[in-house]
């Protein structure tokens, strides 16, 4: 048998999850998850060349988006009895400790040991056993794969999952919801991108309602590895010794399946600095009045760069921007530098 019959193609891995999944997981949560608003700013707006909107995941349960695509997960499983293991840095673990909890099984968090402290808590506090490991000298994809060999687990990863994909698309039929409900017809959606779940996911679902829509992903500039691989045209890694206030968003590389369907659908990837989103939470706070970690202020982020802003005033006309604030998983001490970087200069005048 030839390699090409046994290893799925590029086409046929962005084939691997369609809107028709996504709409069936957006019927199956609804029930369970919070609808999050869509938040806009006049004062922000009102010095911006084009209208931003901000989905706020980070009200949603356990303070990110996560929870959408573990709950999609943890409840499509046929053995009512069936644990779960899940590997994260805090906010797919939060989502599937408490989807877990609620469906009344056992679950096992891999964890690094650098995480933040309060999102090792939370995990904790939604009864799910934690294990640590160091993210720079071993592998938590070869952790969890021998626990769930070793217990039966249900192996529930952080993006390279189709049914964690259908679940965070669900974010993105909100937004069509919100956007038919407002007149709205969004130009341009940017989404916080670590493997590439997230922006898979709500790629397919604005796509399928918004077929001109422009679609980027957003990373830290020290983890750019989707915005390198797009413009390659296939996987690249990041360095190893690389490091980011982002915690939530630090993957190795662009996820096996996400990866192609962001390929087919994304116009690229913007990347920023780790000032860049502690300066974009600050905005967050003052002008949308939210609470957003360094990881998931990347898409506000890279909507308010420079570069960014000064090609929205030379475009034709005046343009709808929305960005996603993918979770709020932030300490005290984050938000307290986030509040004294100084504002981008067209703020601060």
């Amino acid at each position: 048998m030839t390699s090409s019959q046994t290893t799925p193609s590029q086409a046929d891995l962005a084939e691997t999850v369609t809107i028709h999944d996504i709409k069936r997981a957006d019927a199956a949560i609804r029930p369970a998850v919070l609808e999050t608003p869509l938040l806009t700013s006049d004062r922000l707006n009102a010095v911006l060349p084009f209208d931003l909107y901000l989905k706020a995941e980070s009200l949603q349960r356990t303070g990110s988006f996560k929870f959408r695509g573990a709950y999609n997960a943890v409840f499509g499983l046929d053995d009512p009895d069936q644990a779960v293991i899940a590997f994260s840095s805090g906010n797919h673990a939060q989502a599937v400790a408490l989807a877990a909890k609620l469906a009344a099984r056992h679950a096992t968090i891999i964890m690094p040991k650098d995480a933040p402290a309060a999102k090792i808590e939370a995990t904790k506090s939604y009864g799910a056993e934690v294990v640590l490991y160091d993210r720079y000298t071993e592998s938590r994809e070869e952790i969890g794969a021998h626990y769930a060999k070793q217990t039966g687990a249900n192996l529930i990863k952080p993006y390279d999952d189709v049914r964690v994909i259908a679940g965070q698309g669900t974010a993105g039929c909100e937004i069509v919801r919100q956007s038919e409900a407002l007149s709205l017809t969004p130009d341009t959606f940017i989404s916080c991108c670590g493997g590439g779940g997230l922006i898979a996911g709500t790629a397919i679902a604005l796509s399928d309602s918004f077929p001109d829509i422009t679609l980027y992903s957003a990373e830290p500039d020290k983890f750019d590895d989707t915005a390198r691989s797009l413009a390659a045209g296939k996987r690249l890694s990041n360095e190893p010794d690389a490091r980011s206030l982002c915690d939530a968003i630090v993957t190795p590389m662009p996820g096996e399946i996400t990866f192609p369907i962001n390929q087919k659908l994304l116009a690229g990837g913007l990347s920023v600095s780790d000032e860049d989103a502690l300066r974009a939470m600050h905005v967050a706070a003052t002008y949308l009045k939210v609470v957003i970690e360094p990881g998931g202020a990347v898409a506000l982020a890279a909507a308010l760069a420079d570069e960014f802003v000064a090609k929205q005033a030379h475009a034709e006309r005046r343009q709808t921007i929305i960005v996603i604030g993918s979770g709020g998983n932030c300490d005290e001490a984050m938000m307290a530098r986030a509040l004294t970087t100084p504002l981008p200069d067209y703020l601060s005048s």
